[in-house]
């Protein structure tokens, strides 16, 4: 059974088509499953199609959005495997449950994804991620090794004045009041041993809190660069669903959680642990009954750590993505301020930001009432501790079982013991933020690019610029988008690619780029396979000049050497003038050393593209990738930008993609795309003479024909279906 949403009009509308054993059903029309029967998916514009046929014609044909187009590819598969069975005269089959490739579990209705796949959402964060950052630490292992050793010696240095506080009760002060002399010779001796210790332990704290701030900020800063120059090798599909402020806060709110953690946190919980040992150690020796009563409320803090620390760890993940979403706002605002503005939007903006943040503070309130309850009880619990120990030690004394001095020096320990229990509880919170943060980073480490150098990449020969597309197809999500391409672009020549938006022509020059990878099919260069060389040796030879060029923030020489960073100051200029930008850029206050601003603001569209236009000669690249490098400007910013590329492609294999068509005259061929598919191929002059979809095109951009109407038109789309609407026979 499928559900499609839209009739015959293209209005949202729900209706049902169901394959039975026998026949395949819509409403009050039903057709049965004979071997001339065909069901035949399309999908377009952002609208999917299923076209009922037989041997007399058009049958059915219906229309549905591409969020149903996981399950009409299904329900295609199901009906060819149903009529092909019923030609047989076999028994008919049961129905399939599509399953997950990897883990072989039954898919949900309507999706293609497997949730038990798809983790990176859905996976709890675990206190156990912190491990993975071994990789990290394991280059200073040494200095960490060096750190622990100095920790263990001032743990120990502190627990030194607890024990000379004995002696000094029950030999000094204590026999003083029964009337008996101070030995000044053993006070100063006792006294000395405490100002020994507490230099000692200064210290002994000074040297590893110095030497393991050294290290956690090496860590965090290995692990920022690592993350990025991931990020950087990842395909354009990853950052096609993400946002920048969401990566952003994981490359520099987490990692700098992270470092925190592991320069602060990490060695206090250390210490605490080491103090906690220790100090249980001596209260044994010293006495084990007291000892025991000292350690009552241990359990039960252990206990609600345990409770506590899940909802923790999951709530700061949440926070996490939340502040993700307030970030992201800023991150799309910011730059975009000139359209805001543009458009008087500034009250909807801040509107936005405070629907985030008020997402953000409610997140962080429903956590902080666990915390706020945590804390004070953890408090309680040790008060009461001591509490205890005085009552027990009080007992004691009582009975002659421990002196004053024992009891007072069982006291110090205890109040030490439990505030580095306390401490420890505290550090829950930090811990399971670190937990949280470290998730989300390596959630960005573990993902693979779906464009990856090949594992023994094949060095290309001498480029010569030809290119060979091999029936290429390609899918984006559960669209198709290219069908069937075949192409041999030969070298040094010129290529326009013409159609209408959404026809896949940016499509087909990312494939050539490499930024995506065929479905099915292959891209060869000089007879190599793309995904059998390394990315970066091939894109080397790709000069690109995009619709918005864009520019980093930095000068003008900076940018046109941005593809070849030791270029000489020469080299530049040359460029420049190629590209016409040398006259501007002297008219600049400080010329090529100007700074042009954030993503180049500070100059008009027009000189965007002819530094960019530069920044493509400088690589003297041997293919050429033209996306509409003149549709934003005017006429005579685009004569001089026109001027410019053809300095550039001269000598060059040059793919184009141009609206305006009368700018690619000049091309050798000119490639015309529908619907994903190669319909038209020629110059200019053969085309206009076939009268076909190129000749549509040009004579509606020439207005000689008041709308264009080729098959691939929207227009059309809508035709087809109310010429022949869902349910009818042909």
């Amino acid at each position: 059974m499928l559900e499609i949403d839209l009739d015959s009009s293209l209005a949202f509308r729900s209706s049902l088509i169901v394959l039975t054993a026998r026949d395949i059903r819509c409403g009050d029309c039903s057709w049965p499953l004979t071997p001339e029967l065909s069901l035949t998916h399309h999908d377009h514009a952002g609208v999917g199609m299923l076209e009922l046929d037989d041997a007399t014609g058009r049958l059915a044909c219906w229309r549905y959005t591409m969020g149903r187009n996981p399950v009409a590819l299904r329900f295609e598969r199901e009906f060819t495997r149903q009529r092909d069975h019923m030609a047989s005269g076999q028994p008919a089959l049961p129905a399939v449950v599509a399953s997950c490739p990897i883990c072989q579990l039954p898919l949900p209705p309507d999706e293609e994804e497997c949730p038990n796949c798809a983790r990176e959402l859905h996976t709890p964060p675990s206190t156990w991620t912190l491990l993975r950052l071994w990789r990290f630490a394991k280059p200073y292992q040494g200095q960490l090794l060096a750190g622990f050793l100095l920790t263990l010696a001032a743990t120990a240095a502190t627990l030194v004045p607890p024990y000379l506080i004995m002696p000094l009760m029950d030999e000094v002060l204590i026999p003083y009041q029964n009337g008996k002399p101070i030995d000044t010779g053993k006070v100063a001796m006792l006294l000395s041993g405490l100002l020994g210790a507490a230099c000692f332990a200064w210290a002994l704290g000074w040297a590893r809190t110095y030497i393991l701030a050294l290290v956690s900020e090496r860590i965090g800063a290995d692990l920022r660069t690592t993350t990025y120059e991931h990020l950087l090798k990842l395909s354009l599909e990853y950052f096609g669903a993400k946002r920048t402020g969401d990566l952003l806060a994981r490359i520099g709110t987490e990692t700098d959680r992270i470092n925190v953690f592991l320069s602060l946190h990490l060695l206090d919980f250390a210490t605490d642990v080491l103090m906690i040992i220790m100090t249980a150690v001596i209260l044994f020796s010293i006495n084990p009954w007291l000892a025991m009563v000292t350690l009552v409320p241990l359990p039960i803090i252990a206990w609600m750590i345990h409770i506590v620390r899940d909802k923790l760890r999951t709530g700061f993940e949440q926070i996490d993505r939340v502040w993700s979403e307030v970030t992201s706002v800023l991150a799309d605002t910011i730059p975009g301020i000139r359209v805001v503005k543009a458009f008087a939007q500034e009250a909807r903006e801040a509107q936005r930001f405070r629907d985030a943040n008020k997402h953000n503070l409610e997140v962080n309130d429903r956590l902080n009432r666990v915390w706020s309850l945590f804390a004070p009880t953890v408090g309680l619990l040790t008060e009461i501790g001591v509490l205890v120990v005085w009552i027990f030690g009080i007992w004691l004394i009582a009975h002659d079982s421990i002196t004053v001095g024992v009891l007072t020096a069982f006291l110090a320990y205890i109040s030490r013991f439990y505030n580095r229990l306390d401490a420890m509880s505290r550090i829950v919170s930090v811990t399971q933020k670190a937990a949280a943060g470290a998730k989300r980073i390596f959630d960005i480490l573990d993902h693979v690019s779906s464009v990856p150098d090949p594992a023994k990449p094949i060095s290309l020969p001498p480029l010569k610029g030809g290119i060979q597309i091999d029936n290429v197809h390609f899918r984006y999500g559960n669209r198709a988008i290219l069908r069937g391409i075949d192409l041999d672009i030969r070298p040094g020549e010129m290529i326009g690619l013409v159609g209408h938006s959404g026809s896949g022509k940016s499509t087909l020059v990312n494939l050539i780029c490499r930024f995506y990878d065929v479905s099915e099919g292959g891209i060869r260069v000089e007879g190599v396979d793309l995904r059998s060389v390394a990315v970066a040796d091939y894109r080397k030879h790709i000069g690109l000049v995009l619709q918005e060029p864009f520019l980093f923030f930095g000068t003008i020489a900076e940018n046109i050497a941005y593809g070849k960073p030791d270029a000489t100051r020469a080299e530049i200029v040359a460029a420049a003038r190629a590209a016409h930008a040398h006259e501007f850029i002297l008219r600049q206050p400080f010329g090529y050393d100007s700074l042009v601003g954030e993503r180049g603001q500070s100059l008009s569209g027009g000189e965007r593209q002819r530094i960019s236009i530069a920044r493509a000669l400088l690589i003297d690249p041997k293919i050429l990738i033209l996306d509409e490098a003149t549709s934003a400007v005017d006429t005579e910013t685009e004569f001089e930008i026109q001027s410019a590329l053809n300095n550039l492609i001269r000598g060059r294999t040059t793919i184009a993609i141009a609206h305006r068509l009368s700018t690619l005259r000049r091309a050798d061929r000119l490639i015309v795309m529908d619907r994903g598919r190669i319909v038209e191929i020629g110059n200019h002059d053969t085309l206009m003479a076939t009268e076909g979809h190129y000749w549509r095109l040009y004579m509606a951009q020439s207005k000689q024909l008041d709308e264009p109407s080729p098959l691939g038109a929207e227009e059309d789309i809508e035709e087809e279906i109310i010429n022949h609407p869902a349910g009818t026979k042909a």
